[in-house]
């Protein structure tokens, strides 16, 4: 039987991914386009200082792809990256990605039923499916301050970390306070003159229980699989109950809240900084940060934390809101990134025409289990809207969507020219439930890249992984639109 033709848009942990769950099924007519020259996303594109992934690897990992000699528990990106290539090199997966492809449009031929996409060199893929999976997570954003362009020193965000600045003496500053700020902030500090923090909300931290593997774990985990099949389960078991107490069993965060507390108490012996650095919003809010360094780092001599306001960017620093310049020699942007523009800046044009940021409009992007438009027929994203998570893995999201796909692509396995949509019914009950659900998190109750700018939060999956697992593990017929190209019926 003649297998689809699959376009797959990115080849970080989403797209690799995906093709390796086709690769498993016996399926190979996908290409995967790439922007980059290389593999590995947001692992490939983010090596400041001490970029490490904040979820134990033993989970942060392929669960048909387990590693038994990571070097430590929280691996740096380094090891993460070396690990991406490592599968990749064994399913011979480098031969179906075209790099420097970076894809800025595509459209659905309702004629042939196929997927035309175009590159930003001029070249042009078509396929029956188009699989775009580009995360959430890899389109920095600056911030909206005045001057940001005027400023005369080096200036980088930190997912574009510009190594050829020597920051050894200078006075820097670093803006903002999420999850790759705590990690590049301590390996930087020692070695500037004076870091000057600038604080907009203080974050919730954790202690980290990192270790470093020794050779007698590597043995253990080697030759005894199941000691570390028991550490992904205790692991994931965690990060499963963290979940639930953001979304089903509030009262289960206070104990997370007290040793949140205690570590910034210990930590952080100064009473006013300790007051700087605690947070004034609901826990859970933001997404928890694991550190055991930060809350030192800021507590050194050379380190100063500002929680007024940034007025203007000048030419030799920061001025605040209450008319102080701060002058610095280097700016690194720690604010994040573009998260609810899910798949700009490309264009996505479905029935009619009509492009994918226009239907979801300024309310945001919405789709059928994350996955599937209504009138975007043969679409199916890999990291789309509410998929997100609060806690856990993200691996293990993804996996759940790459089994529902290859699902969706052994039906039309053998059915040329039909194609599918979600059906507009279908795809608004799992809304209304989606919404019913996000009411009651505390995802509500501040300001986050989870939300847009309507306020509606199209980021996190509000439960545990498990339910999305449960949810996409069966793909049923009958929750799409069903029809047959004019061409391939001719």
């Amino acid at each position: 039987m003649t297998s689809p033709s699959i376009i797959i848009i990115g080849a970080g942990f989403a797209g690799l991914g995906m093709a390796l769950e086709l690769r498993r099924a016996g399926l190979d007519t996908f290409t995967i386009l790439e922007r980059a020259t290389d593999l590995g996303g947001v692992w490939h594109a983010n090596t400041y200082p001490g970029a490490a992934c904040d979820v134990p690897s033993p989970l942060y990992s392929w669960s048909y792809e387990p590693r038994s000699d990571w070097p430590r528990r929280f691996s740096e990106q380094r090891d993460i990256h070396a690990y991406m290539r490592g599968v990749a090199d064994k399913h011979g997966l480098e031969r179906f990605i075209r790099f420097g492809a970076e894809a800025t449009e595509a459209e659905f031929d309702e004629r042939t039923g196929r997927w035309i996409v175009r590159t930003a060199d001029g070249s042009r893929f078509t396929g029956d499916i188009l699989i775009p999976a580009v995360g959430q997570l890899s389109r920095p954003a600056l911030p909206d301050i005045p001057g940001i362009d005027c400023f005369a020193g080096p200036a980088f965000h930190s997912a574009e970390w510009n190594h050829e600045v020597d920051l050894t003496g200078k006075r820097v500053a670093c803006v903002g306070t999420g999850a790759s700020a705590i990690q590049y902030i301590p390996r930087i500090q020692p070695k500037v003159a004076h870091l000057t923090l600038f604080q907009r909300s203080a974050a919730w931290v954790l202690p980290k229980a990192d270790l470093e593997y020794s050779a007698a774990h590597r043995a253990l985990f080697r030759f005894f699989p199941p000691s570390r099949l028991a550490e992904r389960l205790a692991i994931w078991l965690l990060f499963e109950v963290l979940a639930l107490a953001l979304t089903d069993i509030p009262s289960m965060k206070h104990p997370v809240i007290a040793l949140a507390d205690r570590h910034r108490a210990a930590q952080v012996p100064d009473a006013e900084l300790r007051a700087k650095l605690t947070p004034d919003y609901a826990a859970g809010c933001k997404r928890g940060l694991f550190s055991n360094e930060y809350f030192p780092a800021l507590a050194q001599p050379n380190v100063t934390v500002r929680t007024t306001a940034i007025e203007a960017i000048t030419p030799t620093g920061i001025r605040t809101a209450d008319g102080v310049e701060y002058e610095v020699d280097v700016i690194i942007y720690g604010t994040g990134f573009k998260g609810t523009e899910f798949l700009a800046p490309m264009t996505i044009h479905g029935l009619g025409g009509r492009t994918l940021a226009d239907v979801w409009g300024d309310a945001g992007a919405r789709a059928y289990l994350g996955l599937s438009v209504p009138n975007f027929p043969n679409l199916f994203m890999m990291y789309g809207p509410n998929t997100n998570l609060g806690s856990g893995s993200i691996i293990y999201m993804l996996e759940s969507q790459a089994r529902y796909i290859r699902q969706v692509v052994q039906y039309l396995t053998g059915r040329p020219g039909r194609y599918l949509a979600a059906r507009g019914a279908t795809e608004q009950s799992w809304d209304d439930w989606l919404q019913q659900r996000l009411k009651e998190t505390p995802w509500n109750f501040c300001s986050s890249w989870y939300r847009n700018a309507a306020g509606r939060i199209t980021n996190n999956w509000p439960g545990a992984t498990a339910l999305y697992r449960w949810k996409t593990r069966t793909f049923d017929p009958n929750d799409y639109d069903e029809a047959q190209a004019p061409a391939a019926a001719a």
